[in-house]
Parts: structure tokens; C-alpha cells; sequence
């Protein structure tokens, strides 16, 4: 699942997990969406940005964590120390993003869940 609310930058990610194997579910640009998706949808894990339009989207990090689906966060607000503890523990793909950066995560936080 790809939930990310810029829609070049989600087309470009898109592009860069299909071109990499991965079966790109959505992408999503709304929390609500990407919920509804989680409900009716089988998914394997997520890259999900942390700020879609002024709403954090910890209700669909929750859920994915609560499954122990692998989720990696993008974010560039993940070293404001309101939200640091909240992300502990989960792999952070800082934004701008760099696509080594993201292609390592990937190997490290997917590589047991099949494509």
C-alpha cells in the first residue's frame, strides 16, 4: 500500500516500487481511503507518509502495526520531538526522498513478505 498525499511524488513512487517488483496497492491521499482499503484489500506491508494534508496518518500506522504488516513511514517531520517517540522503532524514509535510501528499507523491512 503507497499512501502519500503529493501526487507527483506518489506517481514517482508508484513507478519506482512497480519497477522494483511490488504490486503497488492505491496510492492513497487521504487516512480515510487508506483505512477503507485496509478493511476490503489484502496488503503486505506499506510506505506511508506520515503528514497528508495537516492530518498525521498514525490511525493507518497503528492498524498496519496492530497486523504486523511491515510499514515504512516517509516523513519530514519525523524528528520533531512531539512525533520522535510515536515513530520509534519504525523505519523512516526521510523526505525529500532518495531512492538507495528507500530500495535499502525495502530490502530490510519487506524481504520476508513475498511479492
Amino acid at each position: 500500500m503507497l499512501l502519500e498525499d503529493d501526487l507527483l511524488l506518489a506517481m514517482d513512487m508508484e513507478e519506482f516500487l512497480a519497477g522494483r517488483g511490488y504490486e503497488v496497492i492505491g496510492p492513497y491521499g487521504r487516512v480515510e481511503d487508506a483505512l477503507e482499503a485496509l478493511e476490503t484489500t489484502e496488503i503486505d506491508g506499506a510506505v506511508v507518509d506520515l503528514n497528508l494534508h495537516g492530518k498525521l496518518s498514525f490511525p493507518v500506522i497503528d492498524r498496519l502495526r496492530c497486523r504486523n504488516l511491515p510499514v515504512i513511514v516517509c516523513s519530514g517531520y519525523a524528528e520533531l520531538p512531539e512525533l520522535k517517540q510515536k515513530l520509534a522503532g519504525l523505519p523512516l524514509l526521510p523526505k525529500p526522498w532518495n531512492p538507495r535510501k528507500l530500495e535499502r528499507l525495502l530490502e530490510d523491512v519487506f524481504e520476508a513478505v513475498p511479492r
